[in-house]
């Protein structure tokens, strides 16, 4: 089956996209996202796409997010650069430990946009996204994000937008810290690799055929998003910028090219 696909506007985005995507007329597009289906809701693959920073921001864990808000749902969150511009960068993680009182003055003065962990960033790397991580995106970038299908979000900064921050909420759930190396990998053009597994969802990127580990990994229902050509589900195309969702990996047809399954933990 596949995936409904839904663009939304952001004033971050951009209104050229990279093929296969077009912005309609007039619009600056920042987000592709997939419709989650019912059987598999937990979950959210999106395509985002950047012109300007985005807010700096932190996501609750589940046990944080319930004392917050009737509703509130913790975010977990990972990333794969597609393509970035010479100069792009992705904040993460902090220059240095602060304290509470230090992370919310910077937040109050706007000092924290130079306190980010800003690091160049090109196509094939990975970053792992825990809870309570300060994070933002730059300029210039095409990503894929798989996460938690939750949209609570604390922000800290946005850079004088008219947009509400969140200051004190996001300090109390944030990893006050610089960024652990251990959570980003660099994927070179034909590898293989589990991304994440656990504890909410699983993520493998497949250069080819899933090999017998991965493959018995994928006992249910599963996501698979074709990052260059197609894969075929129950004999139906799904190409590169769709995601299409299958009962089982037997109904997967690889072709050979580059994608990415994603299977829910929760």
């Amino acid at each position: 089956m596949r995936l409904e696909t839904r663009s939304v506007a952001k004033p971050w985005g951009r209104d050229i996209l990279p093929p296969p995507f077009t912005a309609p007329e007039g619009q600056r597009i920042g987000e592709i996202w997939f419709v989650p289906p019912s059987e598999l809701d937990e979950l959210l693959v999106k395509y985002i796409f950047t012109s300007e920073k985005l807010s700096v921001q932190v996501h609750p864990s589940d046990a944080q997010a319930a004392l917050g808000d009737p509703g509130d749902r913790g975010k977990e969150e990972c990333w794969l650069v597609l393509d970035a511009e010479p100069d792009a960068k992705l904040g993460l993680g902090l220059t240095r430990s602060l304290s509470e009182d230090e992370l919310r003055a910077a937040a109050l003065d706007g000092s924290i946009e130079d306190m980010l962990g800003w690091r160049s960033v090109s196509a094939g790397d990975f970053f792992r996204i825990l809870p309570g991580t300060v994070h933002a995106i730059g300029p210039g970038v095409s990503l894929v994000e798989i996460q938690q299908n939750s949209d609570t979000t604390y922000r800290l900064y946005d850079y004088g937008r008219p947009r509400d921050l969140h200051v004190d909420r996001a300090v109390a759930v944030a990893r006050r810290e610089p960024y652990q190396s251990g959570h980003h990998r660099r994927l070179e053009a034909h590898e293989s690799a589990t991304l994440v597994d656990g504890p909410h969802f699983r993520v493998d990127l497949i250069d080819g055929v899933p090999d017998a580990c991965v493959a018995a990994a994928y006992d249910g229902r599963l996501l698979v998003v074709p990052l260059v050509g197609e894969v075929r589900i129950k004999g139906e195309p799904v190409a590169a910028g769709e995601c299409g969702m299958a009962d089982s990996l037997a109904e997967v047809g690889f072709t050979g090219e580059r994608c990415l399954l994603v299977r829910s933990l929760a």
